[in-house]
């Protein structure tokens, strides 16, 4: 019996101990399907919004997915960091690493960057106000005050009646706007005010 207690026992609790290790360190099955599925949304978003969904009942959050629908390709979902970390690489994962913490839910869109933005601001100012932590645009970081400036802009439509009214060639430019995303029509509007501005400067 003691022979039995002094060896038998450490052995149990090691092999308890190195079942509880494999248990926390290897992914269950559904953790690996929520990493895939994480995966595949993805390679299909051209841009992502982080958000702390703190504060948020799920009505609301509810809410806000329908807002965000309204562009036909925005989706939104909680996601857990640390299996968003592995579903992102890691490099990809280590620009995200600040906004990777606390509550995080994240708006996974299409080539149009501003209609999320104004799907947020909109379901803000009439529910409750959204935390943006940062957005990740045409492969950059985007701060908290960008997105807002992305809200604060017009809708696409009168986007492009400025660009075809500001362009010497609207026809091209306006054919280059929509064979481009979002973020490429908005380099093009900055391109023009740095040219009215160059024109407008004494030579």
């Amino acid at each position: 019996m003691l022979r039995h207690l002094g060896f038998d026992a450490p052995r149990q609790g090691l092999a308890e101990a190195l079942f509880v290790l494999k248990k926390a360190t290897m992914p269950t099955a559904k953790k690996e399907a929520t990493i895939e599925e994480l995966r595949q949304k993805l390679a299909a978003s051209k841009n992502l919004f982080f958000t702390n969904y703190a504060g948020l009942t799920v009505q609301d959050i509810t809410k806000l997915r329908n807002e965000l629908r309204k562009d036909g390709s925005s989706t939104y979902g909680v996601v857990k960091n640390s299996l968003f970390s592995i579903a992102a690489g890691s490099d990809l994962a280590s620009k995200f690493e600040t906004y990777l913490a606390g509550p995080t839910a994240i708006v996974f869109a299409g080539a149009d960057p501003v209609a999320p933005a104004k799907a947020l601001k909109t379901f803000g100012d009439a529910n409750k106000p959204v935390q943006i932590k940062a957005a990740y645009i045409d492969g950059l970081i985007v701060d908290a005050k960008g997105v807002a400036q992305l809200a604060a802009l017009p809708p696409k439509i009168e986007l492009l009646a400025r660009l075809v009214g500001s362009l010497k060639s609207p026809l091209s430019g306006l054919v280059y706007v929509l064979s481009g995303n979002q973020s490429g029509l908005v380099r093009v509007l900055n391109a023009i005010r740095e040219q009215k501005e160059a024109a407008g400067s004494p030579a």
